[in-house]
């Protein structure tokens, strides 16, 4: 992820980074979409209001993308939208919303109890892919 930094009256904010994530929500008429990042950190929120490369397409829950973020205070926004794999994740916003299961303590000799992490990879699309 490339990052750059700009100064305005003594606040330093982080002004665009490029990032994957998965499409939780959209609103295909109001162009806004909720969106997953790849560093687990806060959500990010797409609006519309600018030309993109969303213009004829249509985002949808589980849909992976790739867009520059922008902090801007608390709220992060995402910005030229790129649509990577349509439906890649269609069940990620009914897992993550889901009650999480019991935690049990696995002892070393066993190795049933060793399970997958629960993680999307995005490593395999970085790199075959960069925003224009």
């Amino acid at each position: 992820m490339s990052e750059t930094y700009e100064k305005f009256e003594g606040i330093v904010k982080m002004s665009c980074k490029s990032m994957f994530g998965v499409v939780l929500w959209s609103d295909a008429k109001d162009r806004k979409a909720v969106i997953w990042c790849e560093d687990h950190g806060d959500l990010a929120y797409y609006v519309g209001a600018d030309q993109s490369a969303l213009d004829g397409v249509s985002l949808d829950a589980g849909d992976l993308i790739q867009f520059d973020m922008r902090q801007d205070a608390h709220l992060r926004l995402a910005r030229n939208p790129q649509l990577v794999v349509e439906q890649e994740y269609p069940d990620l916003a009914s897992k993550l919303s889901a009650p999480a299961a019991p935690r049990t303590r696995a002892r070393s000799s066993d190795h049933l109890a060793a399970k997958t992490p629960n993680v999307v990879s995005i490593d395999a699309f970085r790199g075959n892919l960069a925003i224009a």
